[in-house]
């Protein structure tokens, strides 16, 4: 086991890198390696059961990280082969934690494919897994990425009752309760409006997607440097569709463009400003883009 906390430690520090640049394939390839080592500490001779299931869940949380870095760099054929294999190692694990992350990551890879029916399903299937019964926080994650799933479809009611259940769900959890870094690192008050924000604007609620992105940013933590960046992007989208092209463009300039998600938010931005303003604003954008 202290070769298995090793591991987790150096796991943390991944989770922690991301958080700040994301999406990136040194992250993929550095979770990947990582998800190798303890595979290969399982060969290295007989070990308890405990520490058998401790070293598949610490590949099965790696290979997730892949994952969810190929799905934040846009590259979608490499996030679904990860979800194989992190579920396969999942399974040998049986860590409900760690399958909840897979099924959850593979409902938002397929939210970010414009596939919400698969989407739906796999989020259901992290949903139905007994930990969102004995954790809250779990069941509110669970409700608070069903809301943005639900966006795509314009299920508007639909979205209400899934973030009212995940601000229930989140304010039942213990604070005080043992959670996996990977969890604790990014979900909060924060990231539940972050997702309301995507769910509003998904289902064309700007204005109330304005007011969920303007809450996350207050809220969020230091080190979400990556969700402050993609939640500014969402609030510029916002304003500009309720026809505040000014005040959108001064909220996309204040955004530092290396993210490969944000810079695809941006580009459609792009177009949409081009389509809906003219003249001295778009102009303004476009220096201030091309730079």
């Amino acid at each position: 086991m202290s070769d298995v906390r090793a591991l987790q430690g150096r796991f943390a520090r991944l989770i922690a890198a991301d958080h700040k640049k994301g999406g990136d394939k040194e992250t993929e390839a550095a979770a990947l390696a990582l998800a190798e080592e303890a595979l290969a500490l399982r060969q290295r001779g007989a070990c308890s059961q405990r520490v058998r299931r401790a070293l598949y869940a610490t590949a099965a949380a790696c290979v997730s990280s892949a994952m969810w870095a190929a799905t934040d760099g846009r590259r979608f054929d490499a996030a679904l082969r990860h979800h194989e294999r992190a579920a396969s190692l999942a399974q040998e694990s049986d860590d409900q934690a760690i399958l909840f992350r897979i099924w959850s990551h593979k409902g938002s890879l397929y939210r970010h494919l414009g596939r919400p029916a698969d989407a739906l399903d796999a989020n259901d299937v992290a949903r139905r897994l007994s930990i969102t019964r004995r954790d809250p926080l779990f069941a509110s994650l669970g409700h608070a990425r069903h809301a943005a799933i639900l966006g795509l479809t314009r299920d508007k009611a639909g979205v209400d009752r899934a973030l009212g259940c995940a601000r229930e769900a989140m304010l039942r959890a213990d604070p005080n309760e043992w959670r996996p870094t990977w969890l604790t690192a990014f979900y909060d008050e924060a990231e539940v409006h972050s997702l309301g924000a995507v769910a509003y604007l998904a289902a064309g609620r700007q204005a109330e997607a304005e007011a969920h992105a303007h809450a996350s940013l207050t809220l969020f933590r230091p080190h979400l440097v990556r969700s402050r960046a993609i939640t500014t992007a969402r609030l510029a989208r916002a304003q500009l569709g309720q026809g505040e092209a000014e005040r959108a463009v001064a909220t996309a300039a204040s955004i530092d463009a290396e993210h490969p998600r944000v810079l695809a938010m941006l580009g459609s931005f792009t177009r949409d400003l081009r389509r809906i303003a003219s003249g001295p604003v778009y102009d303004s954008w476009e220096q201030q883009w091309a730079a």
